[in-house]
Protein backbone atom coordinates (compact mmCIF):
# COMPACT_ATOMS: atom_id res chain seq x y z
CA UNK A 1 0.00 0.00 0.00
CA UNK A 2 1.31 3.39 -0.97
CA UNK A 3 0.60 6.54 1.00
CA UNK A 4 -0.93 9.04 -1.43
CA UNK A 5 -1.66 11.78 1.10
CA UNK A 6 1.20 12.08 3.61
CA UNK A 7 -0.42 15.02 5.40
CA UNK A 8 -3.63 13.04 5.96
CA UNK A 9 -1.62 9.98 6.98
CA UNK A 10 0.23 11.78 9.77
CA UNK A 11 -2.88 13.69 10.86
CA UNK A 12 -4.87 10.45 11.07
CA UNK A 13 -2.09 8.75 13.01
CA UNK A 14 -1.94 11.69 15.43
CA UNK A 15 -5.74 11.65 15.92
CA UNK A 16 -5.71 7.91 16.59
CA UNK A 17 -2.86 8.22 19.08
CA UNK A 18 -4.40 11.11 21.03
CA UNK A 19 -7.88 9.54 20.94
CA UNK A 20 -6.65 6.16 22.18
CA UNK A 21 -4.56 7.82 24.88
CA UNK A 22 -7.58 9.63 26.33
CA UNK A 23 -9.82 6.60 25.89
CA UNK A 24 -7.40 4.33 27.76
CA UNK A 25 -6.58 6.98 30.39
CA UNK A 26 -10.25 7.55 31.14
CA UNK A 27 -10.94 3.81 31.33
CA UNK A 28 -8.04 3.22 33.72
CA UNK A 29 -8.52 6.21 36.05
CA UNK A 30 -12.23 7.00 36.11
CA UNK A 31 -15.49 5.14 36.44
CA UNK A 32 -17.25 5.11 33.08
CA UNK A 33 -20.82 4.30 34.04
CA UNK A 34 -23.44 3.96 31.32
CA UNK A 35 -25.31 6.24 28.93
CA UNK A 36 -28.15 6.54 31.45
CA UNK A 37 -25.92 7.03 34.50
CA UNK A 38 -22.72 8.60 33.25
CA UNK A 39 -19.59 8.50 35.36
CA UNK A 40 -16.67 10.93 35.19
CA UNK A 41 -14.89 8.76 32.60
CA UNK A 42 -17.82 8.49 30.19
CA UNK A 43 -17.35 11.78 28.34
CA UNK A 44 -13.55 11.49 27.80
CA UNK A 45 -14.00 7.86 26.75
CA UNK A 46 -16.62 8.73 24.16
CA UNK A 47 -14.65 11.72 22.82
CA UNK A 48 -11.42 9.70 22.73
CA UNK A 49 -13.16 6.90 20.87
CA UNK A 50 -14.71 9.32 18.38
CA UNK A 51 -11.37 11.02 17.80
CA UNK A 52 -9.68 7.66 17.20
CA UNK A 53 -12.49 6.65 14.81
CA UNK A 54 -12.21 9.90 12.84
CA UNK A 55 -8.45 9.46 12.79
CA UNK A 56 -8.90 5.99 11.30
CA UNK A 57 -11.12 7.48 8.57
CA UNK A 58 -8.52 10.14 7.77
CA UNK A 59 -5.76 7.52 7.81
CA UNK A 60 -7.66 5.25 5.40
CA UNK A 61 -8.36 8.26 3.17
CA UNK A 62 -4.62 8.94 2.96
CA UNK A 63 -4.20 5.66 1.05
CA UNK A 64 -7.03 6.48 -1.36
CA UNK A 65 -6.79 10.17 -2.26
CA UNK A 66 -3.84 12.22 -3.40
CA UNK A 67 -2.93 14.94 -0.95
CA UNK A 68 -0.31 17.57 -0.26
CA UNK A 69 3.04 16.71 1.21
CA UNK A 70 3.85 17.58 4.80
CA UNK A 71 5.23 21.10 5.01
CA UNK A 72 8.51 21.88 6.70
CA UNK A 73 8.05 22.39 10.43
CA UNK A 74 8.97 25.85 11.69
CA UNK A 75 10.29 25.97 15.26
CA UNK A 76 10.52 29.76 15.60
CA UNK A 77 6.75 30.46 15.94
CA UNK A 78 6.37 27.57 18.36
CA UNK A 79 9.22 28.78 20.55
CA UNK A 80 7.97 32.37 20.63
CA UNK A 81 4.40 31.27 21.47
CA UNK A 82 5.74 29.10 24.27
CA UNK A 83 7.95 31.94 25.52
CA UNK A 84 5.05 34.41 25.43
CA UNK A 85 2.80 32.06 27.40
CA UNK A 86 5.49 31.46 30.01
CA UNK A 87 6.24 35.19 30.22
CA UNK A 88 2.56 35.95 30.77
CA UNK A 89 2.30 33.30 33.49
CA UNK A 90 5.38 34.54 35.34
CA UNK A 91 4.71 38.26 34.87
CA UNK A 92 1.01 38.32 35.79
CA UNK A 93 1.43 38.55 39.54
CA UNK A 94 4.37 40.97 39.81
CA UNK A 95 3.52 43.22 36.84
CA UNK A 96 -0.26 42.89 36.65
CA UNK A 97 -2.65 42.02 33.84
CA UNK A 98 -1.95 45.12 31.76
CA UNK A 99 1.84 44.75 31.42
CA UNK A 100 1.74 40.94 31.28
CA UNK A 101 -0.77 41.09 28.40
CA UNK A 102 1.37 43.60 26.54
CA UNK A 103 4.40 41.33 26.96
CA UNK A 104 2.33 38.37 25.74
CA UNK A 105 1.31 40.13 22.54
CA UNK A 106 4.75 41.56 21.73
CA UNK A 107 6.67 38.33 22.38
CA UNK A 108 4.22 36.18 20.42
CA UNK A 109 4.22 38.69 17.53
CA UNK A 110 7.99 38.26 17.25
CA UNK A 111 7.38 34.66 16.18
CA UNK A 112 5.57 35.68 13.01
CA UNK A 113 7.13 36.42 9.66
CA UNK A 114 5.98 40.06 9.82
CA UNK A 115 6.32 42.37 12.79
CA UNK A 116 4.87 45.85 12.63
CA UNK A 117 5.16 47.95 15.79
CA UNK A 118 1.99 49.94 15.16
CA UNK A 119 -0.21 46.88 14.55
CA UNK A 120 1.20 45.01 17.55
CA UNK A 121 0.75 48.06 19.80
CA UNK A 122 -2.89 48.49 18.70
CA UNK A 123 -3.54 44.77 19.20
CA UNK A 124 -2.01 44.84 22.68
CA UNK A 125 -4.14 47.84 23.72
CA UNK A 126 -7.30 46.13 22.43
CA UNK A 127 -6.37 42.90 24.24
CA UNK A 128 -5.70 44.74 27.50
CA UNK A 129 -9.03 46.58 27.37
CA UNK A 130 -10.88 43.39 26.48
CA UNK A 131 -9.12 41.39 29.22
CA UNK A 132 -9.81 43.95 31.92
CA UNK A 133 -13.45 44.34 30.91
CA UNK A 134 -14.18 40.63 30.56
CA UNK A 135 -12.05 38.97 33.21
CA UNK A 136 -11.71 41.63 35.93
CA UNK A 137 -14.93 43.63 35.58
CA UNK A 138 -17.29 41.06 34.00
CA UNK A 139 -16.24 37.76 35.57
CA UNK A 140 -14.77 39.41 38.68
CA UNK A 141 -11.62 37.27 38.61
CA UNK A 142 -8.96 38.34 41.10
CA UNK A 143 -6.27 39.31 38.58
CA UNK A 144 -3.91 42.09 39.65
CA UNK A 145 -4.37 44.84 37.08
CA UNK A 146 -1.36 47.05 37.86
CA UNK A 147 2.13 46.14 39.08
CA UNK A 148 2.76 45.51 42.77
CA UNK A 149 5.06 48.51 43.04
CA UNK A 150 2.32 50.99 42.08
CA UNK A 151 0.45 51.88 45.27
CA UNK A 152 -2.55 53.56 43.74
CA UNK A 153 -3.71 51.88 40.55
CA UNK A 154 -5.95 54.10 38.40
CA UNK A 155 -7.92 51.06 37.20
CA UNK A 156 -9.90 49.50 40.05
Amino acid sequence: MKIKGPKDFWAGLMFITVGLFFLIWAQMHYQTGSAVRMGPGYFPSVLGGLLAFLGALVLIDSFVEEGPKVAKFHFRPLLFLLASSLAFAYLLKPLGLVLASIALVFISALGGHEFKWKEVAILSVVLVIFSVLVFVKGLVLPFPICPDFIERCPIR
